[in-house]
């Protein structure tokens, strides 16, 4: 089971669709969610969403969260509250990258495995990393984001600033595939069975 942690906005909805059409399962829970529950999972990710790490208001998240030795995903800001919470800097973009972005991938490792040297992907952030945490590699980035995406093989942390989990990213679905890979995650999730199981379901109860 993947773990997507909802930082707000319609994002964790839609990165959890995804990865159920990789045939792995994955549930919606909240950022606050403790450590102690997430330990057994064979992943995590950090949705996007529109705060700012600096917010007084920014969701709540427990940084044990990544010392867990689970691999970690984070998507948008997801990307960015790993890079401050683990000793990397965040500041405020030039200007708000909102839209299609060209992406130089810098090093292929194992969640940019199979894109190309540059890829179309989608933006949509006005703050940015602008250095890494210690231990992380620049992995790819775009002409106004220095740190598109971000890693620590060793740890299993990943960051990428652009979105996969949306259609305008061509090559996304190949990105989350690779994370799901790292994971090691079981691909037995049967969308047709699980619907059948609830259809049951609600016909015992309502026969009873």
């Amino acid at each position: 089971m993947i773990a997507v942690l909802d930082f707000g906005g319609q994002y964790a909805h839609l990165i959890a669709d995804r990865i159920r059409r990789l045939r792995v399962y994955a549930e919606i829970l909240p950022s606050d969610t403790s450590p102690r529950r997430l330990q057994d999972v064979e992943g995590i990710v950090l949705s996007g969403g529109p705060a700012s790490v600096y917010d007084p208001g920014a969701p709540p998240f427990d940084e044990e969260v990544l010392e867990l030795g689970v691999p970690v995903l984070g998507i948008c800001y997801g990307h960015q509250l790993m890079a401050y919470v683990l000793g990397g800097e965040v500041r405020p973009g030039g200007t708000r990258e909102y839209g299609v972005a060209r992406l130089q991938v810098l090093e292929e490792d194992e969640v940019l495995r199979g894109l190309g040297p540059s890829e179309t992907v989608w933006m949509s952030h006005g703050d940015q990393v602008v250095r890494v945490p210690p231990g992380f590699r620049v992995l790819a980035r775009t002409p106004d984001c220095p740190v598109a995406a971000m890693g620590d093989p060793e740890r299993k942390l990943y960051g990428l600033q652009f979105h996969p989990e949306v259609t305008h990213t061509p090559k996304g679905m190949r990105v989350l595939d690779n994370f799901l890979e790292v994971c090691g995650a079981r691909r037995t999730w049967d969308m047709e069975r699980f619907l059948e199981g609830i259809e049951e379901e609600i016909r015992r109860k309502v026969g009873g």
